[in-house]
């Protein structure tokens, strides 16, 4: 699969915002740019983000060069950039914003490193898996085309009732035009319409300007339903058909340049760091922590060396973790999976929680230095 870019410019003899549509239309991925040590939305990158409406689900936000501020200054400057952004993407959901230093020159401010590379990873992820999701967002293309189809279809016909049979068709027709906000207001409330799914005012009345309202067709009813009837139901089975064939197809992801190599060895993120510790030791990391953790093992009334899940339920849930977080944890502590936790086991449950209470993330597989002692080689 290809995974395309594209640099736009603005240059004088075309209509920027134009290219700037048509580009996202057909891309998986925008990102917008900010600086934070000198964060401004001009007027001219305000209307650049005006004109990719209704592709809000596809932007994200890079905050960059955070490395030249301090944490305070930086909480002030992204709260700045949310309130900035708010005014101008007219979304319910919040734009996802990645925070970090995105380039190869030493961090000024090196306070904040940990986050800068837990953020670079988090938008490395996303842009590896926009493949696997690519069906999708072609489906939500056409709900929105089908949808603003239906929006176009109820503007025309209002356009059409409200014209004179006879004369003063013209002066009608700019009245129309200038008063277009408040038909799009009107078809709003009677048929529950979103506004979000309304074209451009402007541009609309541009386009309305130079076209003949009297050969405008009436509302076919009959194929609004047909609209209706695709949005409600055919819809909800293409999505489930689309997941399905993504599950079955092999794992896709972004390849290739930046995305190559990601951990360079021990200068990778979070190397040696949270459930990375010990990675190059010969000795098993837990084994550090194991007598104390006996101690607390052996107060479970072990049976032929092993403690149910109902006896290590009760311990693990002094953490204080959540439910899901714990299940996470025993799922990767139970290696053999046969419900018991034996010694080796218990302080492994109860190393992966220190993990998660200082703050690291826990890993998908449990990594070959944690497995213990006793069950490598099964």
């Amino acid at each position: 699969m290809k995974f395309n870019q594209a640099l736009l410019y603005p240059l004088p003899g075309y209509d920027f915002a134009a290219v700037l549509e048509w580009f996202a239309e057909r891309v998986d991925r925008i990102i917008l740019l900010f600086d934070a040590h000198k964060l401004d939305i001009s007027d001219e990158f305000s209307e650049v983000i005006r004109a990719l409406k209704n592709h809000e689900d596809k932007m994200r936000v890079v905050l960059n060069k955070a490395d030249q501020i301090g944490t305070q200054q930086l909480m002030r400057v992204y709260g700045a950039l949310m309130w900035s952004l708010g005014k101008i993407i007219n979304t319910p959901e919040v734009v996802r914003v990645y925070i970090g230093s995105f380039w190869a020159q030493p961090l000024l401010v090196p306070d904040n490193r940990k986050l800068f590379e837990a953020e670079e990873q988090d938008l490395f992820r996303d842009i590896q898996g926009l493949p696997r999701n690519a069906a999708l967002r072609k489906l939500n293309d056409l709900i929105k085309r089908a949808r603003l189809a239906k929006v176009h279809a109820y503007i025309i016909s209002s356009l059409k009732k409200e014209m004179p049979s006879m004369f003063g068709k013209e002066n009608k027709k700019k009245e129309l035009i200038a008063n277009l906000g408040e038909i799009y207001l009107k078809i709003e409330k009677e048929h529950s319409i979103s506004p979000g799914d309304f074209p451009n005012l402007k541009k609309m009345q541009e386009i309305l300007a130079g076209q003949d309202f009297t050969k405008f067709q009436s509302m076919k009813s009959k194929l609004l339903e047909s609209v209706e009837d695709m949005l409600a139901n055919d819809i909800a089975k293409l999505m489930t058909m689309v997941r399905q064939e993504e599950a079955a197809m092999p794992s896709q992801a972004v390849k290739g340049g930046a995305f190559e190599g990601t951990m360079n060895g021990p200068f990778g993120h979070g190397y040696g760091e949270g459930a990375g510790e010990g990675i190059d030791e010969l000795e098993w990391v837990v084994g550090r922590d194991k007598p104390s953790y006996d101690e607390i093992f052996y107060t479970l009334s072990p049976v032929n060396g092993k403690v149910s899940g109902a006896m290590a339920k009760k311990e693990m849930v002094k953490s204080k973790l959540p439910n899901t977080v714990l299940g996470k944890i025993w799922k990767l502590a139970d290696v053999d999976k046969d419900g018991f936790l034996d010694d080796e086991e218990f302080a492994l449950a109860n190393h992966l929680i220190k993990v998660k209470l200082e703050g690291h993330e826990l890993p998908a597989e449990l990594p070959s230095h944690l497995v213990p002692p006793s069950k490598r080689g099964q």
